[in-house]
């Protein structure tokens, strides 16, 4: 069903320069994938911070008046707490380890990918809802026009936020379209009965959980009509949190969609669903087993270890070239065929 490229890891922290000469990479992961201009496209996250001393640990927040600043805590001091390496918590606030933007990369061949001359060299968060960072985002190209849902962090929560572009150079920020929490927002690259559809998911505290949505809208900005429509499976390998991959595939069958699930020990793993080509809040079929699981050793080891994660993939025929992120850390290929995954939904 899958077969991994044979270069993985294909991308790293040490293939990317830092945004700030003070700084250094220690993640690139999760990228949006699509075509423009006859080349093979990534929109990277990469998570940075300062060059760690001994003895301290430090990481950048941008402030509200837009300008970077960094806090530092001894590492020694009994109320910080760095039990997960994606946190820092401190008196009981919790901060990100690492900022995050998004950085354009491009290929001729789909495996060798280098950063343009001519395109904004990345993407940084903007404003009060972005003081965080700005991480993994997902492409659609929707009537001609490249729409990006990413993920929006800030003291204030997790959110999803749009921006527009045709031609890689400019860009519109059209805001947070579903407000914290909320994140995994990955759009239909198509109308379905007059409206657009996405998938989404929002995060319950005391009832519910970290489950799958569907909403529909006539602009892409105002969402509605708000359905859940995959649940965790307690016991089984996506017990914990599910959520949505890249754009829902168009087959004959239905709406094929690629998801994440991890399970409590936060083991992350990519299944299938098949959605109903006419109505798309109906689960037609799901897969059992994962479809692709973190086996190989850079998918066990890294930053935040045991995760195979996507953002998107580009389909020719029955060909699925996906770029993913493996353990947090670096950037990997595998394809799949579109006919083997539909064989293996129940």
């Amino acid at each position: 069903m899958k077969n991994r490229f044979d270069n993985n890891p294909i991308l790293g922290p040490k293939d990317i320069a830092p945004s700030q000469p003070d700084f250094v990479v220690e993640c690139v992961l999760n990228p949006g994938d699509f075509r423009f201009e006859g080349k093979t496209w990534l929109l990277l996250r990469v998570a940075e911070r300062p060059v760690q001393k001994e003895g301290l640990v430090s990481f950048p927040v941008i402030g509200n008046d837009g300008q970077m600043k960094i806090l530092e805590f001894k590492t020694n001091d009994p109320e910080l707490n760095l039990s997960d390496p994606r946190k820092v918590k401190y008196k009981g606030t919790t901060y990100l380890s690492t900022i995050s933007h998004l950085r354009l990369v491009c290929s001729n061949d789909g495996i060798h990918f280098h950063e343009p001359d001519d395109f904004p060299a990345s993407i940084h968060g903007h404003g009060p809802l972005e003081t965080f960072g700005i991480e993994d985002c997902r492409v659609s190209l929707i009537d001609g026009v490249y729409h990006l849902t990413y993920t929006q962090v800030s003291e204030s929560g997790v959110g999803v936020g749009l921006m527009r572009t045709r031609d890689w150079r400019e860009f519109s920020r059209e805001g947070m379209i579903f407000p914290p929490h909320n994140k995994d927002c990955a759009l239909f690259e198509e109308k379905i009965g007059g409206k657009y559809y996405c998938l989404h998911r929002p995060s319950g505290v005391d009832f519910g959980g970290n489950f799958m949505w569907i909403s529909s809208s006539i602009d892409m900005l105002h969402w509605g009509n708000h359905q859940c429509v995959l649940h965790t499976r307690e016991g089984w390998w996506d017990s914990a949190r599910v959520g949505a991959g890249g754009a829902p595939i168009k087959t004959k069958d239905g709406w094929l969609e690629i998801y994440h699930g991890a399970d409590h020990q936060h083991r992350y793993c990519l299944g299938a669903v098949l959605f109903d080509l006419e109505d798309p809040s109906n689960v037609l079929a799901r897969t059992e087993a994962p479809i692709f699981e973190p086996d190989a050793e850079y998918e066990k080891n890294g930053f935040f270890g045991n995760v195979v994660f996507t953002n998107g993939h580009l389909v020719d025929g029955d060909k699925i070239t996906m770029y993913y992120g493996a353990s947090d850390e670096v950037i990997c290929g595998v394809t799949f065929s579109v006919q083997k995954i539909l064989a293996a939904l129940h």
